[in-house]
């Protein structure tokens, strides 16, 4: 017989209810987790009382969560205000019978005006957005410096002037200036911050930059690539998750306001037969060769040549940007208007196969820009490089006797290739492209085009944006005030 304090006989265990049984086995369970929580981390909930109670890093956390929202809503407004632009630009041929020769004097007028209005009052803001804020980044600069470079005023001025240019039909993109406006939006936000926080202007202008991608191209991982491919010099940079929150935020801004679509819609590729390979591979030669020779000749059109036009230039800045407008508003006349503003619709329409489009299409339009550029007024190059690429696609298809639903691919190769030469980065190219025209099927193909283009670049350019930031005039750092211990101090003798 069992004693009083032998417990319960098996046969009362087995008769407890099965609810009994499951609650005890829980909690022992949880009893035993509770252990393994405890062995392995011994200061979980201090850490995570700590973490709760830091109310001011929670408040810088926000105010920078804050700043990459407006950063979303500025860039959809810049947005808004471009697509008018352009379609205003395009009316002139309402206005009176003959009214699409008013570019000839509209073009040059704005053009000189823009240029007038950004050297006198914000010279920060002239050309890409981009050179200037891969400038920005270097710790060396003096605050006062920096500012000359990227600030919320010099945004706000570049999104009216890249607008005015659109207004007047130059072949320019607003992508490449939503950087250097996203740049300036975040790091309005450094002087809401504690000391405590651990952001610098960097971080902030890194992440302001990948939002502005996003929410351009409404591709939040191409932002995120963009950023850290071209702009951050940390290798082990201390706020990736920063810059992967402020780019996811301000593409949802961009998808509450345009919808969840992709920009050129979606590719109509079922499979890609062998018959592309050559074609393909002419796509890739051609775009890397003419996307490196653009990116040449933009640095050697800011540096200057002792030639006759690069004289002009520096003496008579206006003059010669008033002659280049003049060329591209000819060259839209000619195009009938198809190399006015960034290319979008020229774009979508040949990737799905319904473009009707001059022969010199191309090379008209890849003239337009470098001329629009080489006038020196806020111009960003992103979208119309993907109106050349995908010209060069078609060409090519057209060259190979290809059918235009067999076209597609290579136009989308040739944007891919395009701007991996151009821009020098080859990873952001493929992301880019693949997020706006959702070529899953193609990732393979996009993502060979842009290595292989980026690299017969190299052979003739090296990295556009970097030279260009090499390149820009930056006032003088302010000199440094006396400390207190050396203000009365007298100066050594000679």
């Amino acid at each position: 017989m069992s004693g009083p304090g032998d417990g319960p006989p098996a046969s009362r265990r087995a008769a407890r209810p099965p609810l009994v049984r499951v609650l005890r086995s829980l909690r022992a369970l949880m009893h035993g987790g509770w252990r393994a929580v405890r062995d392995v981390e011994p200061d979980f909930w201090r850490n995570l009382r700590d973490e709760l109670m830091a109310g001011r890093q929670w408040a810088d956390r926000a105010v920078v969560l804050v700043y990459a929202v407006i950063t979303g809503l500025v860039v959809v407004g810049f947005t808004l205000l471009a697509e008018a632009a352009v379609h205003a630009f395009l009316q002139l041929d309402r206005l009176m019978p003959h009214g699409r020769y008013l570019a000839l004097v509209v073009t040059p007028a704005v053009t000189v005006a823009v240029l007038w209005w950004a050297r006198r009052f914000v010279p920060g803001a002239l050309g890409s957005g981009i050179p200037q804020v891969v400038r920005a980044l270097d710790d060396t600069l003096h605050d006062a410096q920096r500012g000359w470079l990227v600030s919320l005023k010099l945004s706000l001025h570049k999104i009216g002037l890249v607008s005015a240019g659109l207004l007047g039909g130059l072949s320019i993109g607003r992508e490449g200036p939503t950087v250097q406006v996203g740049a300036g939006v975040m790091l309005h936000a450094r002087r809401w911050l504690s000391p405590q926080s651990g952001i610098d202007a960097h971080d902030l202008m890194v992440a302001g930059a990948a939002a502005g991608i996003a929410a351009a191209f409404n591709t939040p991982l191409g932002g995120i690539v963009f950023a850290l491919e071209q702009l951050s010099r940390r290798r082990g940079i201390s706020h990736s998750s920063l810059v992967i929150a402020c780019s996811v935020l301000a593409g949802l801004v961009a998808v509450a306001v345009f919808g969840n679509e992709t920009y050129f819609g979606r590719l109509r590729v079922q499979q890609l037969p062998w018959t592309l390979l050559w074609p393909g591979l002419l796509v890739v030669l051609v775009a890397g060769l003419a996307g490196g020779l653009f990116a040449r000749l933009i640095v050697v059109s800011v540096r200057g040549l002792p030639d006759r036009f690069s004289r002009w230039r520096a003496s008579h800045p206006y003059r010669f940007a008033a002659g280049c407008a003049l060329a591209v508003a000819v060259i839209g006349l000619a195009t009938g208007g198809a190399t006015a503003g960034a290319g979008y619709a020229t774009t979508q329409a040949l990737l799905e196969g319904q473009a009707e489009l001059p022969g010199v299409y191309t090379l008209l339009k890849f003239c337009a820009t470098w001329l629009s550029a080489w006038t020196g007024v806020p111009a960003g190059m992103f979208a119309p490089s993907l109106a050349i690429g995908a010209g060069i696609g078609h060409d090519v298809a057209l060259l190979a006797g290809v059918g235009r639903e067999a076209a597609i691919p290579l136009i989308a190769m040739g944007m891919v290739g395009f701007l991996a030469a151009t821009t020098g980065g080859p990873i952001t190219a493929f992301i880019i492209v693949m997020e706006m025209v959702s070529g899953h099927a193609m990732v393979l193909s996009l993502m060979a085009s842009a290595l292989l283009s980026s690299g017969v670049a190299r052979l003739v350019t090296r990295p556009m944006y970097q030279e260009l930031a090499d390149m820009l005039p930056l006032p003088a750092a302010p000199p440094e005030r006396p400390g207190p211990s050396t203000a009365g101090s007298p100066l050594p003798r000679s």
